[in-house]
């Protein structure tokens, strides 16, 4: 028993860290591995085989794809790339944890899993071919913060190629960059008795994030199409447009604090109030001039609010502004920040106590494991939405022969019955599922159906267009037309939800 005990207080070695992270990260998205969901995207992608993604200025992802598959297109190889990615990812915090901790334990290794831990990211990890590139993209961000090299010219060079390559894998994980950069600054402005290192902490990370910008603009940005770097109308108003992109995402984060886990991650903030304190602490105790320190404080301060901007970050300033989870890499970043500041409290009181941090890495696992059953429950709905819509075609000859079908675009919150207790439990699941719709054009081929296709120019005429002519076929869900060699699927409104008693 003194053993084991002594284990979670111990210095471990790196491979002791590395297994402890690989068997983390992969516990995080063992449920979505098992729930094996198609999301979205990645119905168009497996039937095509597709890419797309350099259009999106994402080349690397789409190279990463050709070198895994050993093809020119992206053949479904799921859940190969995930687990290479994963395997990344244990690899990078293993590298991390060392930079933050040159002798770590356990309590130390929490304090960077959040980074994986992310709520959000479970959005991302969603994405059969996307989520893999966007951990690949992450796994960049975080070697870039910590390579160490004697010579200038490659500890200059390395950084900025891994945030070149970041970029072309998924542009958001900017934002996990320089959330990472405002860490950098707090934990030197921690150790009172070495001086502050501005020169790496801003010259070096800027001129990385110039010349990395600049490798992407030359290698993977000239394929990107013109709607994607749209920034916002500078003629209107910015600051309010900003604005209300701040307050859209925050709409989304709260989602989060629901029920135990506003407990949970109040006992968090407050433990890192105190170790905020006890960092303000050191930073007056500093063998430096009274104005340095009173600098050093002032940029500690603004880099809490900083960190907190790059939840969303860089996203903010596009016109096509996207409030998804899985914009929002840098939450984790934020998360991080917490942990770090609950370890100073937590570990001046105690050694052991760092191990509490368990706690909110549990309440995240958690929602994970529900997540997974959602997905799963999706699946299940899914399927039998293919079946019955592809029956209903193929059992009529005049849909089966008709040259079109045109599938009507229907939002509505209350598709899946099945997750409606997990939804209103934990709201957080709604929003990462993300998915409003009844069934999608790109899954009719996987039943035989080829002549569907989803309405777009028609801006979903079908639900106002046809409703004076008799249905061929009147289902729970839909109406299906058919005028001359045209047919056309009208969604309903899902029924309510009748509350039941048992």
């Amino acid at each position: 028993m003194g053993r084991l005990s002594d284990f979670f207080v111990r210095e471990l070695s790196r491979h002791q860290v590395w297994r402890f992270f690989l068997f983390a990260t992969f516990l995080f998205v063992l449920p979505l591995i098992l729930a094996d969901y198609p999301y979205i995207d990645d119905n168009w992608r497996s039937l095509a085989a597709g890419l797309a993604w350099s259009e999106q200025g994402r080349l690397f992802a789409q190279l990463f794809y050709n070198a895994l598959t050993f093809s020119h297109a992206a053949p479904n190889v799921f859940p190969l790339p995930l687990l290479i990615a994963t395997l990344a990812m244990a690899s990078a915090l293993t590298s991390l944890a060392f930079h933050y901790c040159p002798r770590p334990t356990i309590g130390s290794c929490l304090v960077v899993l959040p980074l994986w831990y992310n709520p959000f990211f479970l959005q991302n990890l969603s994405y059969q071919y996307d989520g893999p590139a966007t951990t690949l993209s992450l796994v960049a961000v975080i070697y870039a913060i910590t390579f160490r090299h004697p010579w200038r010219s490659v500890q200059w060079l390395v950084p900025a190629f891994l945030i070149a390559l970041a970029l072309g894998l998924y542009q958001i994980s900017l934002n996990v960059f320089l959330g990472l950069c405002c860490l950098e600054l707090l934990r030197a402005a921690n150790d009172k008795t070495s001086p502050l290192p501005w020169r790496d902490l801003l010259a070096w990370k800027a001129a990385q994030v110039i010349l990395g910008g600049f490798i992407y603009s030359i290698s993977a940005y000239p394929f990107m199409g013109s709607n994607r770097t749209l920034l916002l109308d500078w003629a209107g108003d910015p600051l309010l447009q900003i604005e209300i992109n701040i307050g859209r995402v925050l709409e989304k984060v709260v989602l989060l604090f629901h029920g135990g886990w506003l407990w949970v991650f109040g006992g968090l903030l407050l433990f890192a109030l105190v170790g905020a304190v006890q960092l303000g602490g050191r930073v007056a105790a500093r063998q430096d001039s009274a104005p340095k320190k009173l600098l050093i404080g002032l940029m500690c301060l603004l880099a809490v609010p900083m960190v907190m901007l790059l939840v969303s970050g860089v996203a903010l300033f596009f016109r096509d502004f996207n409030e998804g989870a899985r914009t929002l890499m840098g939450f984790a970043v934020l998360l991080v920040l917490l942990f770090y500041l609950s370890h100073l409290a937590l570990a001046s009181i105690h050694e052991r106590l760092p191990l509490l941090l368990i706690i909110p890495l549990l309440a995240m696992l958690s929602l994970s494991f529900a997540y997974g059953r959602v997905l799963t429950m999706q699946k299940t709905f899914a399927s039998t939405a293919l079946a019955s819509l592809s029956y209903d075609i193929a059992s009529r000859q005049a849909l089966r022969e008709a040259r079109l079908i045109y599938l009507s675009v229907s939002y509505s919150d209350h598709w899946l019955t099945a997750a409606a207790g997990s939804f209103k439990q934990m709201p957080v699941l709604h929003y990462l599922l993300n998915i409003d719709f009844y069934m999608l054009a790109e899954n009719l081929p996987k039943a035989g159906i080829t002549n569907v296709v989803a309405e777009r120019e028609r801006r979903n005429a079908t639900r106002v267009g046809y409703q004076g002519y008799p249905a061929l076929v009147d289902s729970q869900y839909y109406r299906i037309y058919l005028i001359g060699d045209y047919g056309f699927i009208v969604m309903k409104e899902p029924p309510p939800i009748k509350t039941l008693h048992w």
